[in-house]
């Protein structure tokens, strides 16, 4: 995302999720987090009302069980920031 290039300063982040698995905790993603479960910033986050919410929490419980390869394998031919994930 350009944090771990220089890119972006993960200092000027704005955003609790990415300030706590970037800066933090030196994650990739959430999906990495071992309180991912009880994360109660992550889970607040999914919890929002809109289907892109559910289908970013769908994402991360894929990448979770089937991990990033296989994640990266389908999500490549997506033409949004979600799509199907068989």
């Amino acid at each position: 995302m350009g944090y771990e290039t220089g890119e972006r300063d993960i200092n000027k982040a704005k955003c609790k999720i990415k300030v706590c698995c970037f800066k933090e905790r030196g994650l990739e993603t959430c999906a990495d987090c071992p309180e991912y479960v009880s994360c109660m910033l992550i889970q607040a986050w999914h919890a929002r009302k809109g289907y892109k919410y559910r289908k970013y929490g769908d994402s991360l419980r894929f990448i979770r069980e089937n991990g990033y390869q296989r994640f990266m394998t389908i999500a490549d031919g997506w033409k949004a920031p979600y799509g199907r994930l068989h």
